[in-house]
């Protein structure tokens, strides 16, 4: 980035960091993984970051190719911020760093942190990330808050799409806290179901393979109680 000091090392991950090491950099990143946006967009969803930083950022990861901005059609001065293709080669280290640090989340983040339904689409996706593919073909969707995407399994591939799925074995309602709190295994599945703050619909047995396929039910035998083991036996909600 012009301008500002680099690590002086010949060496991958020095370089890397030399582009999006800076405070903010990777988090509009992520916001842009979950889909174009317009500047407003991208500031409203980083509360804490202001205006002018954020000019700074977008002007520093576009000049390294990172990401670009395109005209918004039927605006004539307005602007969408989209991530180029190598912008979206971050995906994957993007979601493997999320999956990390999902164990550091905890009570004092979920009581004061700033959460995002949207962000529920990157968490699916870090969360399926590697593990094996249900040998079956179908969907689960998911209401998160007032965001709506979906898991298409297909012929030994799983896809994340925004939005509803066409014919869904599962539908999953719950709000992004609780979401969220599920991935970063601070509470099971199982006791989101019986304290009212998760629902499911739709066929038991592709809520066992969904949720294992989430890696949940490994998350379950990590606990001590194993208090998240029945919830792919529990009948969904009605």
């Amino acid at each position: 980035m012009t301008g500002k000091r680099n690590y002086g090392q010949f060496c991958g991950l020095a370089a890397g960091l030399d582009v999006v090491g800076e405070r903010w950099a990777l988090l509009i990143v992520r916001e842009l993984l979950i889909g174009p946006a317009r500047f407003n967009e991208i500031l409203g969803n980083l509360p804490g970051l202001g205006p002018n930083l954020l000019s700074d950022r977008l002007r520093a990861l576009a000049a390294r190719g990172v990401l670009e901005s395109a005209a918004v059609p039927g605006d004539g001065r307005g602007r969408r911020y989209r991530l180029t293709a190598r912008g979206e080669q971050l995906r994957e280290p993007l979601l493997a760093l999320a999956r990390w640090g999902m164990a550091f989340l905890g009570e004092e983040e979920a009581r004061g942190g700033a959460v995002r339904a949207a962000w529920g689409i990157l968490a699916v996706q870090a969360m399926i990330h590697g593990r094996p593919v249900p040998e079956v073909d179908e969907a689960y969707e998911f209401r998160v808050a007032d965001e709506t995407f979906h898991i298409e399994v297909a012929a030994g591939r799983a896809v994340t799409r925004r939005g509803p799925a066409g014919a869904p074995a599962l539908v999953v309602v719950t709000d992004a806290e609780t979401f969220v709190s599920i991935g970063a295994e601070m509470r099971t599945p199982f006791e989101a179901l019986i304290s009212g703050r998760l629902r499911i619909d739709g066929d038991p047995e592709a809520a066992r393979r969904c949720v294992e396929f989430m890696g949940l039910l490994d998350a379950a035998a990590r606990r001590p109680d194993g208090s998240g083991e029945p919830v792919a036996a529990a009948a969904p909600p009605g």
